[in-house]
């Protein structure tokens, strides 16, 4: 079965790991984000090695975002992020293929075991199975 794994974060988050200091946690030291991109790189190594890694990237700070709500007159409805009604966003992913969902919680554990620096916001990881297709009653 696949699994997707959310990892969470703020826009505040992306602030301090570039050197920008917020109410919300300390600034990231270079050492603190070589220790989080090492962790992450075993992880990564990790499930490649067992087979069970299909994708999994970090992704580009919230104000880089853009919200696209269909078309009005024929013309796509953009509008910038952060997106000012939701405080955590997707900050990265793994799309995982487990044995169970027992497995991608495990591994879920272990990102969540993340290091960050002291006084550094901790979010959970989300555990999302992906649907095969279409339920069989439809």
């Amino acid at each position: 079965m696949k699994y997707m794994l959310m990892i969470l974060g703020r826009q505040s988050d992306y602030d301090a790991m570039s050197g920008t200091k917020s109410a919300d946690g300390p600034v990231w030291t270079e050492a603190d984000l070589k220790t989080m991109f090492e962790f992450m790189g075993a992880v990564n190594n990790d499930l490649a090695e067992s087979g069970e890694l299909i994708d999994g990237q970090g992704l580009a700070e919230p104000s880089q975002a853009r919200l696209v709500n269909g078309t009005r007159d024929g013309q796509p409805v953009v509008s910038d992020g952060p997106y000012g009604e939701t405080k955590e966003v997707l900050a990265g992913y793994w799309v995982l293929e487990c044995e169970s969902i027992d497995r991608a919680t495990e591994i879920a554990a272990r990102v969540g075991d993340c290091p960050v620096p002291e006084g550094a916001a901790r979010y959970p990881v989300v555990v999302h199975p992906i649907a095969d297709g279409p339920p069989a009653d439809v």
